[in-house]
This record gives C-alpha cells, sequence and structure tokens, in this order.
C-alpha cells in the first residue's frame, strides 16, 4: 500500500465504495484472504532468515534486537505473571507465562505472517481470565475447564473471521482508532505502575503512624523492617526504594534511548546505548536495588508450583448450561483478540515503517488461533499481537534518521531488516530461561524496576503519535488551531470512554470492553 493508497483509506469514503475497499474487485469465496498471504509470504520466506545476516551492520542490529526481545518479553511476562498469580489463585503462575510466551514466541517466529509482530499476554486479557476465574468460582465449575472452552470457541470465532477476510474491516478505520489505542494501551502500562506504587506505599506506612504514637515502641531503624510487638509492620525505606528504583529504571532506560540525539561520542556509539536503553537500565537499577541497598527489604515476584505446569483441561466436565456460558464469553473476547491483533498489525504495516513484503492480517489471526487452542487446552495464558512492543521490535531493527520539518525534528525511518531471527533466538533464549534462570538470577529483580519497564515501554512507545503530539498543542502556545484542537478534544473523549470502561473496577463492565472498541472504527 503506497502512501496515496493510505492517506485515501484513511479518508472518509462513500458507502457504495466499502465493498470493493474492504474485499477488493475480484471475485470472493472462503479462505480467499488466507490463501493469496500464504502464497505471498512463502515466496519470500527464505528471506526472512537471510535478511537477519546480510547487509551493513545487520549483525549487530540483530544481536541489539535479541537483547531487547529478551527483556522486553520475559520481564513483563513475570510481571503479567505475578498478576495472573493473585488473579486466579494460583492456577496460573508466573512460570506458566514465561513457557507460554517462550511457545508462543518460537511459532509465531516460525508460521506467522508477519515477522514484526510480537505476541504478548496482556493487561485487558489478565483482566479477562480473571473474570473468568471469578465466573467459575460462582458457579462452581471447574476453572481450568471453562477456561479452555472460553478459549477454543473464541478460537473458532478467530478462525472463522480469517476464513471471511473479516480482517479487510480494518480497512475502515481511521488513524484515529489506532492512535486513540495505542495510547490507551501506554496508559494502562501508566495504570499498572501507578497502582503498584500506591500499594507498596499503603502496605509499608501502614503501620508507621501506630509506631510513632506507641509509647512502648521498640527503637526505629529506617534501614530495615520494623515489627512491634503488637506485629505492625512499618517499612518506610522499602516503599522509598521502590520509588527510586522505578523512576531510576525509566529515567535511565529514557536517557540511553535519546542518547543518540546528543552530541557526544561518536555515532555508531550513540546507536549502540541507544540500542541497548532497555536491557542496560534494567540490569543497572537491579543491581543498584539488589547489593548498593542489601540491609533494605525489596519486594520480589514469588513462584508457587503448586499447580503443574501443562495440564490438558477436561472440557467434558461442564453441564450444558457452562458451555452456554463459555460461549458468551469467548464471542466477546473474540472481538478484543480482533481489535488487539489488527490495530497491532495495522500500525506495524504503516508505510511510513516502508516495509516491503506485504501485509497479512487473516495469515496472522488464523495463525494465532491456532497458537490459542493450544494455550487454552494446557491451562497457558492466551497470546496476540502486542502495543508497544511489535512497532519498537521494527524500530530497534530500522535504520533511522533524524528530519527537520518546519522548524521541528523528527525522525524517518529508512530501512527495516524484515526477519524472523531476533524474535525465534530471544524466546528460545526465553525458553532456556524458564529451566535454568528461574528462580535465581532472575528473581532478584525487583517488581520496582519491572514497573520502570512498563514506564520506559509507555512514554517510548509514543514517539510518533500524533495524537500525542496534538494533545501537547493544546498546552504550546502557538496561533489558534480550532479543528485540529476540536478533533483532538474529539479524540480525547473516546479515550476517556474508553478508559472508563477498560479501568472499570467491576468485572462485568470491563468484559464489553473490546465491543466499544469495535464500535469505534466507524468514527471518523
Amino acid at each position: 500500500m503506497d502512501q496515496n493508497q493510505w492517506r485515501e483509506r484513511k479518508t472518509s469514503i462513500h458507502l457504495s465504495q466499502a465493498k470493493e475497499q474492504i474485499f477488493g474487485p475480484n471475485a470472493w469465496y472462503p479462505f480467499r484472504g488466507l490463501t493469496e498471504e500464504f502464497k505471498r509470504r512463502l515466496a519470500v520466506y527464505p528471506s526472512d532468515f537471510i535478511d537477519g545476516i546480510n547487509g551493513h551492520r545487520t549483525m549487530q542490529k540483530l544481536f541489539s534486537t535479541v537483547v531487547f526481545l529478551y527483556f522486553a518479553c520475559l520481564l513483563p511476562a513475570i510481571a503479567f505473571g505475578v498478576l495472573n498469580d493473585d488473579n486466579t489463585n494460583g492456577g496460573i503462575n508466573v512460570r506458566k507465562v514465561i513457557i507460554a510466551q517462550a511457545i508462543g514466541g518460537i511459532f509465531f517466529s516460525l508460521f506467522g505472517g508477519q515477522p514484526m509482530i510480537i505476541l504478548l499476554t496482556t493487561v485487558p486479557l489478565a483482566i479477562y481470565i480473571k473474570v473468568i476465574y471469578k465466573i467459575s468460582e460462582e458457579l462452581g465449575y471447574d476453572f481450568f475447564a471453562m477456561y479452555a472452552c472460553v478459549g477454543l470457541f473464541c478460537q473458532m470465532f478467530l478462525v472463522l473471521y480469517s476464513a471471511t477476510e473479516l480482517c479487510s474491516l480494518m480497512k475502515l478505520a481511521t488513524r484515529s482508532a489506532e492512535e486513540m489505542f495505542s495510547l490507551f494501551i501506554a496508559i494502562a502500562f501508566t495504570v499498572e505502575s501507578i497502582r503498584a506504587i500506591h500499594n507498596i506505599f499503603i502496605k509499608n506506612y501502614s503501620g508507621c503512624d501506630a509506631t510513632n504514637s506507641d509509647e512502648n515502641t521498640t527503637a526505629f531503624n529506617f534501614t530495615s523492617a520494623v515489627i512491634q510487638d503488637s506485629g505492625v509492620l512499618c517499612r518506610r525505606d522499602t516503599s522509598i526504594l521502590y520509588m527510586l528504583l522505578m523512576f531510576g529504571t525509566l529515567w535511565l532506560g529514557l536517557f540511553l534511548y535519546n542518547f543518540r540525539k546528543t552530541p557526544y561520542l561518536t555515532r555508531s556509539r550513540r546507536e549502540w546505548l541507544a540500542d541497548y536503553a532497555l536491557p542496560a537500565s534494567v540490569l543497572i537499577m537491579s543491581f543498584t536495588g539488589s547489593y548498593c541497598f542489601a540491609d533494605i527489604a525489596k519486594d520480589r515476584f514469588k513462584l508457587r508450583d503448586e499447580a503443574p505446569i501443562m495440564r490438558l483441561a477436561d472440557i467434558f466436565s461442564l453441564p450444558p448450561s457452562g458451555y452456554f456460558v463459555c460461549l458468551l464469553l469467548g464471542f466477546s473476547l473474540s472481538f478484543l483478540f480482533f481489535m488487539d491483533q489488527n490495530i497491532t498489525s495495522a500500525i506495524v504495516n504503516n508505510p511510513q515503517n516502508k516495509l516491503k513484503k506485504g501485509q497479512t492480517q487473516n495469515l496472522d489471526l488464523f495463525v494465532v488461533a491456532l497458537l490459542n487452542v493450544f494455550l487454552s487446552m494446557f491451562g497457558l495464558p492466551w497470546m496476540h499481537g502486542a502495543l508497544p512492543h511489535s512497532p519498537l521490535h521494527l524500530r530497534a531493527l530500522a535504520d533511522v534518521e533524524e528530519r527537520v520539518s518546519q522548524g521541528h525534528v523528527h525522525e524517518v525511518i529508512m530501512n527495516v531488516r524484515e526477519t524472523r531471527l531476533a524474535t525465534l533466538i530471544a524466546h528460545v533464549m526465553i525458553l532456556v530461561s524458564t529451566f535454568y534462570l528461574i528462580p535465581y538470577p532472575l528473581q532478584l529483580i525487583p517488581t520496582s524496576v519491572l514497573h520502570g519497564l512498563f514506564l520506559y515501554m509507555a512514554l517510548t512507545s509514543l514517539s510518533g503519535n500524533e495524537m500525542f503530539e496534538r494533545l501537547l498543542l493544546l498546552i504550546t502556545e502557538q496561533v489558534p488551531q480550532r479543528k485540529v484542537h476540536l478533533f483532538t478534544a474529539c479524540q480525547l473523549l473516546q479515550l476517556i470512554i474508553l478508559c472508563a470502561f477498560g479501568f472499570s473496577p467491576y468485572p462485568f463492565i470491563e468484559m464489553v470492553f473490546p465491543i466499544v472498541c469495535f464500535f469505534f472504527l466507524p468514527i471518523r
């Protein structure tokens, strides 16, 4: 799709043109799009590996991207593992999430259509798993049986969507929807980090008032946990260190990420530092927390291995009414998969990224469905294309130049190495880590560093997001731009509605979040 076609897609169209724009001028038949995309991708499949080793600075880019993906996929997997562990009472634990990440990454890197897309379990999926667990507890169903049935129904709908080329409906989606959803994901990462730091202060400051008011309290030591005779815990130092490590990870990561814009060192060394911003910040702040502040108690993720890693679910143990509930949940979940996967694909395939091997939305959705059938049956967390990891993966493999336009400096992608090797190697390393690096040394990484990583990915994903840039215009002194501000205000209203459903404290309201996303597509 060239630049003119991209602009045409983003402008309003007449309903009489919709059918031809969505499905094309040729005759339609089931699995047509899937077959065409498979043939097109098969023709360039060998080059997906060759392009990872040929070319100037390609090996350097490949190595740095592998390291980036290793940390960018493993650390969120640990964080989401902790979240799912709490939500399911250990049913889906940290080790399961990491194994699912490794299996999904390897499978999609070999059989997926667009190798730039990175699969992850996400915050909305974790919320949905929590809803299923609560419903299974209330109705007295086996959680894993219900989880598997919901997953199977969902994947059945996804196969139907890919067979009927429903992904082509994304051609009607405006850039507004993509920017808004990308910004929502950044907000979701930020909200999770803010919740974490709020909870740690509540937890460690809860006993401090009692400590100060108790005349018989023991001597207060600011370098260690204090437990009174009454059992009240006061650890101000832990909370302060948590905040220091979280924001320290964010600051150091952003400093190294933006180092390519500085005049220091040579250009190649600046690029090298920017490429390794994420792993360097995580390792440095983990070392700082574990060894420089060794006397201060720190929050670390815990492993609960009571549940077997892979257990085949007994889907026939549910009553007939249970299958109907699973069908409804699976249908709603399919909207979430459809939206997340296709919006991620649309952002990755943006013509500004200058990819050359074509789009494969239907093939990608079909492969994701096959993968999640396996994950559902064995009680592993679901996965789909994720933001901001996919565009960040693309930028890690790209050659980027700075351009000046109307007094503003912006980055332009010149070339992208479209290879499967980075994703494949990184997830093989994650699989090895499951058996040799857990619990130690990975358990030495404080959870504060994990949430600092979330903030880093949230802020770096805003680069190039025009909605975010226009939001900044609202607080920038300039000549009046009424239409621009009105358009931004409309997008902001949609984003607020999206956040209201996505972060609702009521699980049944969160269930309709995917449908709300889908209804935003026609808004132009």
